[in-house]
């Protein structure tokens, strides 16, 4: 296993990166999005830009994320992670912050001088309205560089989450290669839905507001190897 996180990103997507990594669905509004390894690749690079090239931030700063299961979280965490940030899950002082628009309350608990809001729209519309004293993430984002190369080694919390992560690939029964679908409301943790699998070279069905009754189709239409509910 690779040391840091952007390393094991990277070899999840290295031997196919066309092939559908991340597909999320949302059961309550219809909205689908896949994302091939390289596309999402391509976000979290403009991601990491983002935070070291804007906002200036290095090694060790910290990074609040209020988020839910989602394809743009996915390349909020990995972008912080390969900025070789420490998001933290306790609210309190951050460098930089980013919340779901359904959150701003919230985001109050989380003082931050640079603060990004997610609409998580279909297709990364932007904001209607962008909330006072933030940024809309997905109009800031896309002016950032499609590259990003991390600093070698790990990042300060990356070994501890990447020893989480394959313990609960074990508990999950996640195999390497597996297609996976995972229910977003039972498994909310970026443990379990997002770093588990890549640990596994796994790639992901993410549902939110998951409908039972379409779970058979689903996993038929979706070539799932394994479904965690």
């Amino acid at each position: 296993m690779a040391d840091n996180i952007a390393r094991v990103f990277a070899d999840a997507i290295a031997t196919n990166p066309t092939r559908p990594l991340l597909t999320w669905y949302d059961d309550a509004s219809g909205d689908r999005t896949e994302l091939s390894g390289a596309t999402l690749a391509n976000w979290v690079a403009k991601t990491a830009n983002l935070l070291v090239d804007e906002v200036g931030l290095a090694p060790g700063t910290s990074a609040g994320v209020l988020l839910p299961p989602h394809w743009q979280t996915a390349a909020v965490l990995l972008g912080c992670w390969s900025a070789k940030l420490s998001v933290v899950d306790t609210p309190g002082d951050v460098d930089v912050l980013f919340a779901a628009a359904d959150r701003l309350d919230e985001a109050q608990s989380w003082p931050a001088d640079e603060r990004y809001a997610l609409g998580l729209s279909p297709m990364a519309a932007p904001l209607r309205q962008v909330p006072p004293g933030f940024a809309d993430y997905v109009v800031e984002v896309r002016r950032h560089g499609d590259h990003f190369t991390p600093q070698p080694g790990p990042g300060p919390v990356d070994a501890h989450l990447l020893g989480r992560a394959e313990a609960r690939a074990k508990e999950l029964g996640i195999l390497a290669g597996a297609r996976v679908l995972i229910d977003a409301a039972r498994h909310p943790d970026p443990v379990d839905w997002l770093l588990a699998p890549l640990t596994q070279a796994a790639t992901v069905v993410l549902c939110a507001n998951l409908n039972p009754a379409g779970l058979s189709a689903r996993l038929t239409t979706e070539q799932v190897t394994h479904a965690i509910t």
